[in-house]
């Protein structure tokens, strides 16, 4: 396919995005199996216009003046790709599989538009239904932070300490050009490429052998900030495919037992080959059993229990930008009631001078500091441990930095912190 042919699957796949709310993914999946003519660099090269146009959707939009899927590829060609006016018409010329030239408006809003004057969920790329939010949390830095939401995210991974160091991995995956983390002591961190795909991690022998789990330095962070340690009966209250629960096995070096659980079985069924390949052997997967209490042994014996509670995903958006078009108020309300839930129960596995740590990958006050202070009015035996003290435990004093403005625990931002956005406040019984 030519560049101009990748341009209309584009406009094609953001037009059926438009009329069905759905994943990004999935459009472009069904689009390729439609289309069987093109190969896979083809598709990596839609599937990455699709998403840079998504990214920039409302800024595309406001600068074409409309907010046509063909006018948002337009837009985001200039603010995605920086290409000019006439290299963006030499791809719109009409002729072959490529869009209709260019009209005398969009050369001219090509050419001149700019977004002097927009409002912040404009210049961020935000839904407008979130401003008054992304005010509260961020104040006069929320457009910023916004377009840092709409950045290209690298690809970090952790070393599984387990099995390799950092520095064994560093070395394995050299042709990759990894760097260190800049604050988690066991990440390796890929750039992110201008277009494409990134490298097929999964083929990579360090990762089949598990030497290395891919993982945001964020999440990293959190589960960090857990400073869990061997010996500890640990439950994972939310574990789904078990990101985090891996991470705590390496911090508890195979000492100790963790529990991991989640109310929805399916989620779990990644965990298996994943622990297998990461040689984590002191997880026990506690899947839901019907109307039975799987978790009825563990009252009040556990020093630590982790929710990574279900969120709007908002920090995710880099790697995710059709998700911030695909969320609803009514999703947000339906998080909320699932984290107090949550929140409400993980006190029964706690025992005396144990804890809680919560965790979401939401830059929402909603369900973050509002949270934390519901559950702490609720909760007279529990305190927040604050962000200087958390850090410390957990070896890592620099983090206080991110203690956030607006009451208990972290805030990590790609802005402040290079990482996906995430929210983590610890709780101590007694």
């Amino acid at each position: 396919m030519t560049p101009a042919a990748q341009v209309s699957a584009a406009i094609e796949i953001l037009a059926e995005l438009a009329e069905r709310r759905r994943p990004a993914a999935d459009a472009i999946k069904d689009w390729g199996l439609s289309h069987r003519f093109a190969g896979s660099k083809d598709r990596a090269s839609i599937s990455s216009l699709v998403f840079d146009a998504l990214r920039k959707r409302a800024s595309a939009a406001f600068l074409m003046g409309s907010d046509a899927p063909r006018a948002v590829v337009v837009g985001a060609l200039r603010e995605s790709r920086g290409l000019s006016v006439e290299e963006i018409a030499a791809l719109f010329s009409g002729e072959g599989h490529a869009p209709a030239p260019l009209t005398d408006e969009e050369r001219e809003r090509l050419a001149a538009a700019t977004l002097e004057g927009a409002p912040a969920h404009i210049l961020g790329d935000y839904p407008e239904w979130l401003a008054e939010r992304f005010a509260a949390a961020f104040g006069a830095a929320a457009a910023e932070e916004g377009r840092a939401l709409a950045a290209r995210a690298p690809i970090d991974l952790r070393a599984n300490i387990l099995k390799a160091s950092r520095e064994d991995a560093l070395r394995r995956l050299a042709h990759l050009s990894p760097e260190p983390t800049p604050l988690s002591p066991l990440g390796l961190r890929i750039a992110p490429p201008t277009k494409g795909r990134g490298p097929a991690l999964t083929a990579e022998s360090a990762y089949v052998k598990g030497l290395v789990e891919p993982q945001d330095e964020g999440s990293q962070l959190a589960a960090l900030l857990c400073a869990a340690e061997p010996g500890e009966q640990v439950l994972d209250l939310c574990a789904g495919g078990g990101g985090k629960t891996l991470a705590l096995a390496g911090q508890m070096h195979n000492r100790g037992q963790i529990y991991a659980f989640d109310d929805d079985g399916r989620r779990l069924t990644p965990i298996y080959p994943r622990l297998e390949r990461a040689g984590a052997r002191n997880v026990q997967v506690r899947a839901p059993r019907g109307k039975a209490d799987v978790l009825a042994d563990l009252e009040a014996r556990c020093g630590l229990v982790l929710i990574d509670a279900p969120c709007t995903g908002t920090g995710t958006w880099r790697r995710h930008p059709d998700a911030k078009w695909r969320l609803a108020p009514g999703a947000l309300e339906e998080r909320i009631a699932e984290q107090q839930e949550l929140l409400d129960k993980a006190p029964r596995f706690v025992k005396a001078g144990g804890r809680v740590v919560y965790v979401t990958c939401s830059l929402l006050i909603d369900e973050n500091e509002a949270q934390i202070a519901r559950f702490l009015e609720g909760h007279a035996d529990f305190s927040a441990v604050p962000a200087e003290e958390a850090a410390a435990k957990a070896g890592l004093p620099e983090l206080t930095q991110f203690s956030s403005p607006h009451g208990a625990g972290f805030r990590l931002t790609p802005l402040t912190a290079g990482t996906d956005g995430f929210y983590v406040c610890v709780l101590k019984r007694g």
